[in-house]
């Protein structure tokens, strides 16, 4: 991650004969610049114009300050994002309910796996699911359910005659589904696409469509890091 330093401009007049290089200053006290210890200091900085500045370059300091901000943020993501997110385990009826009433309450979409112990496929795809519940996270949650340790009537309730079987609900209801009979990356595949297709973000909060592309925390990621600034994309 790259530190960023900020410099305040303090203008000193250059006395004539003042040698430029360092190296070639006469040594005073015990001073040795080539001494200096280096291991405490990042190995790159982007160093930034201050903003009090009265240059008529101040409106380019302030797009290099927005460029090296994206630029240091977008490694931040990368690093802070998580390879795989577990899936959040429902074990009663109650439960259930619950995640789906806080779900409906925050108008949130919400994927839940049913999967089984002895079920052979599902435990290759659950952790192939994790790593894509972290391209989701933190705005879309994944649940898994073992039929095995749920009461039957919840199962029936949800429809679910083969496992894997994940579904993709919102508002209380079922929305979509996946049948995960198939290979793995092609159920992945499909999980996506059906998450795409449906939306798990709510535009209604926008008067104008159009600026459902600025301004969505939702969408934070490093191709559209500006949008936290209101910089909507210009027209292609």
């Amino acid at each position: 991650m790259f530190e960023v330093l900020r410099f305040r401009p303090t203008p000193r007049p250059l006395r004539l004969g003042t040698p430029r290089d360092f190296r070639l200053l006469p040594r005073t006290s015990n001073l040795v610049l080539n001494s200096l210890s280096t291991k405490h200091f990042p190995k790159k900085f982007n160093v930034i114009r201050s903003e009090s500045s009265s240059s008529p370059l101040s409106s380019s300091a302030s797009a290099s300050k927005l460029s090296a901000w994206t630029q240091e943020t977008s490694l931040q993501d990368l690093h802070d994002s998580p390879v795989s997110v577990d899936l959040h385990t429902i074990s009663t009826e109650t439960h259930f309910d619950r995640v789906l009433a806080e779900a409906q309450q925050l108008e949130d979409s919400l994927i839940i796996v049913w999967m089984a112990s002895w079920c052979r496929k599902c435990i290759y795809l659950k952790p192939k699911l994790e790593k894509l519940a972290a391209d989701y996270y933190p705005r879309l949650k994944f649940y898994c359910v073992d039929v095995n340790t749920v009461p039957h009537k919840l199962v029936t309730r949800a429809g679910v005659t083969k496992m894997p079987t994940i579904q993709l609900w919102k508002d209380g209801k079922i929305q979509a589904e996946v049948t995960g009979g198939h290979k793995a990356y092609l159920v992945i595949s499909e999980v996506r696409q059906m998450i795409e297709n449906e939306g798990t973000v709510n535009l209604s909060q926008y008067q104008n469509p159009q600026d459902a592309h600025s301004l969505s925390f939702h969408l934070f990621t490093v191709d559209n890091i500006v949008s936290v600034f209101n910089i909507k994309p210009s027209p292609q």
